[in-house]
C-alpha cells in the first residue's frame, strides 16, 4: 500500500478490526454484482470507494426515467443507455484505481461460472429468481459466498450464504426452485426509494467482511428490514439436508 492509499482509506486502516492487512485484502478483491438496478447501485459504490481491486457488473437493461427515483449510479444523461456503462462512469469518478467491467448481458451458463469461479465474493442485486438460483448454484459449485438482497414496496431482506462453512444453507434452502414462490416486481407493485439503498449498502458492508476476512457476516440467518416502522427482524437458517443444490438430493 502506497502513501495515497494509506491515507484514502485511513478511516478504515484506524478501526482496529480492519487495519492494513483486511485493507490489504479488500484492494485484492474481486466483487461480482448481479444487477446494477435499485440494490447494485448502491452496493457498487461503496465496494468501489472501499478499494476493491476489481467490480464486475452484469445487467442487460437500459437506463429508464423510472429507474432514477432509486437507483443512485444513473443519471438523466444515461437514460436510454446500458446501465453497466452508466454504473461504470459513475464508479470511475468515484475512485479510479478500481478496475471496474461492465458486462451488458444476463449471465448465464458457462460465463455465469467462469465469472463466480474468479469473484471473492458475490452479490446478487437482481430481481427474479430464475437468476437467483442460477447465481446459487455456480455460488455453491465454486464455493465463493453469495450476499443475497431484495426489496420491494418498503420490505428488504438480506442473507448471506457462504459454501466454505460447513453446514451453511444456500439459497435454494430457503426458496426451493422447485416450489412456486409470487415474484413481484417493482413496475407493478413499487417501492420506496431509501430502502433499496438499506439492503444494498449492507450487502457491501457483507461482502467486504468476507472479503477482507474481519468481523462475522451474517451466514445462516435472514434479516428482514420494515421500513414503514424502521423494524429489522433476524431468523435463523438451517441448511435443508435433502436440498437439489448443496445437500443430498443434488447428488448423482
Amino acid at each position: 500500500m502506497d502513501d495515497q492509499q494509506l491515507l484514502r482509506y485511513s478511516r478504515h486502516i484506524l478501526l482496529d478490526e480492519i487495519g492494513i492487512d483486511a485493507q490489504e485484502r479488500l484492494l485484492a478483491g474481486t466483487a461480482l454484482i448481479v444487477g446494477a438496478g435499485g440494490l447494485g447501485c448502491p452496493a457498487a459504490l461503496y465496494l468501489a470507494a472501499a478499494g476493491l481491486s476489481k467490480l464486475i457488473i452484469a445487467d442487460a437493461d437500459t437506463v429508464d426515467l423510472t429507474n432514477l427515483q432509486r437507483q443512485i449510479l444513473h443519471r438523466e444523461s444515461s437514460v436510454g443507455h446500458p446501465k453497466v456503462e452508466s454504473a461504470r462512469q459513475s464508479l470511475e469518478q468515484i475512485n479510479s484505481s478500481v478496475e471496474v467491467i461492465p458486462l451488458n448481458n444476463r449471465l448465464e451458463g458457462e460465463l455465469l461460472n467462469e465469472l463466480v469461479s474468479r469473484s471473492d465474493v458475490v452479490l446478487d442485486c437482481s430481481d427474479n429468481f430464475a437468476t437467483r438460483h442460477a447465481v446459487n448454484r455456480a455460488c455453491v459449485k465454486h464455493r465463493v459466498p453469495l450476499v443475497s438482497g431484495a426489496a420491494i414496496r418498503f420490505d428488504g431482506q438480506l442473507a448471506v450464504f457462504d459454501p466454505r462453512v460447513d453446514e451453511a444453507p444456500c439459497y435454494n434452502c430457503l426458496f426451493p426452485e422447485h416450489q412456486q414462490f409470487e415474484e413481484v416486481r417493482c413496475a407493478v407493485m413499487g417501492v420506496f426509494a431509501p430502502i433499496t439503498g438499506i439492503v444494498g449498502t449492507m450487502q457491501a458492508a457483507e461482502a467486504l467482511k468476507l472479503v477482507g476476512g474481519f468481523c462475522e457476516p451474517m451466514v445462516g440467518k435472514l434479516m428482514l428490514i420494515d421500513a414503514r416502522s424502521m423494524q429489522i427482524q433476524s431468523i435463523g437458517l438451517t441448511r435443508d439436508p435433502s436440498c437439489q443444490v448443496c445437500g443430498s438430493g443434488g447428488a448423482d
